[in-house]
């Protein structure tokens, strides 16, 4: 087994003789070789490279990673790996490493755009390894969960603003592929925002339930989360191989829940499926209040099983829906389900062969609100992936500090 840095043969030993600490880290540069994201940092990365340099701008930014992976959180931990040569190679002084921040942070949508290409390219190709163990492979949509989660910042950083939770740091909006219980979430895209960026809709729009709550009002100062869930989006799908683009399943909770962000959604020839929480309003209560017991299923988890006490109905013909889709489901929770604070919204665009789409498009389709649910249990297992859940924080963000 070699690093990516030197020609040095490592072995795992128990002998006593010549241990490394964090050699768990090995693991992460054998996988940066497989997937050839050591490769497409250095080509990507080629740009900012200065003449005559000796570190490779590439194997810098991948050697950051990995020093955050062990436990780091500024750019002077990357002593972490300088003090383990035999495993991790050559690695970058610390004026160095500030340099190439202060370059790549010069030209910041240009470096953005080339880290990007670097981890598409080594996701297609750690999907492609994986051959039918990879996400999408036997036909099922993909589901990609959006969420914000708190960062907490010790000290007067940019952007850092008090937050929801009265801490102080920031509220970035991540993504991440699920892969199942079986798996782990997959981070896609992260766009950074300021602490009192707003978790639910857009300020002073429209809900998607179609009438002006006060989810719907103005929100956090500063907040425009309309466009935050549409950037992440964007940003996610790009990191997907080509032919899955088209393949996922979009689910956030109530804060996805705009006008602004289904209508992105749903523009002609996206073809995206999609699952959005809404915030629970007037009409909505009087919907559930009139339906009759025969429109109840009974409530599914994730692994297909009844959940004893939880049931699910259909409101679509109940309420108003000037302005939505046509095409559009909305399906509520009933007692003892942890979603009884807010109703559900479905779609699949219009145009697409797929079974699972006509199901959620028909409104009178067998199952869609047993089906519905289930989907929904599993982003609810794998909520606490963006923070641990929305009740906790993430540790403090990386310094860029020498």
């Amino acid at each position: 087994m070699k690093t990516i840095a030197s020609h040095r043969t490592i072995t795992a030993s128990a002998d006593g003789i010549g241990l490394l600490s964090h050699a768990g880290s090995l693991l992460l540069l054998k996988t940066l070789h497989v997937t050839g994201l050591d490769r497409a940092l250095s080509t990507q990365l080629e740009r900012w490279r200065p003449a005559r340099a000796v570190h490779d701008p590439g194997k810098i930014v991948a050697d950051l990673a990995v020093a955050l992976a062990l436990g780091g959180d500024c750019l002077a931990d990357i002593a972490l790996l300088r003090a383990q040569p035999d495993l991790f190679g050559p690695v970058a002084s610390d004026p160095t490493v500030s340099r190439l921040i202060n370059h790549l942070a010069r030209d910041e949508a240009k470096a953005l755009k080339a880290l990007r290409a670097a981890r598409a390219l080594a996701r297609e190709r750690a999907w492609g390894l994986a051959g039918h163990a990879a996400p999408g492979s036997d036909g099922e949509l993909i589901p990609l969960d959006l969420d914000a989660t708190i960062v907490i910042a010790h000290s007067d950083k940019q952007h850092a603003a008090p937050t929801w939770k009265h801490t102080f740091g920031f509220h970035p909006m991540t993504v991440f592929a699920d892969h199942g219980a079986g798996g782990s979430g997959e981070p896609l895209a992260i766009v950074l925002r300021p602490g009192n960026a707003g978790s639910n809709t857009a300020a002073g729009s429209n809900t998607a339930a179609g009438s002006n709550t006060a989810a719907g009002s103005n929100t956090a100062a500063g907040s425009n989360t309309a466009a935050d869930h549409i950037e992440a989006t964007r940003l996610a799908l790009a990191q997907l191989p080509q032919h899955r683009r088209r393949q996922v399943l979009i689910r956030t909770d109530s804060g996805g829940g705009t006008h602004e962000f289904l209508t992105w959604l749903t523009k002609p020839g996206r073809r995206l499926s999609y699952s959005i929480g809404f915030t629970l309003t007037e009409q909505i209560r009087q919907a559930v209040l009139r339906l009759p017991k025969s429109a109840w299923t009974p409530a599914y988890n994730a692994d297909r099983q009844v959940r004893p006490g939880a049931w699910v109905a259909e409101l679509t013909g109940l309420l108003d829906l000037t302005g939505c889709a046509p095409a559009d489901n909305y399906i509520r929770p009933g007692h003892g389900s942890e979603m009884a604070s807010s109703a559900v919204r479905e779609f699949r665009s219009p145009g697409d062969g797929n079974a699972y789409g006509r199901m959620i498009r028909c409104a009178a389709s067998p199952g869609l609100p047993d089906r519905h649910e289930r989907f929904r249990r599993a982003a609810i297992a794998t909520h606490g992936r963006s923070g641990q859940g929305r009740g906790d924080s993430r540790p403090a963000s990386p310094d860029h500090r020498p």
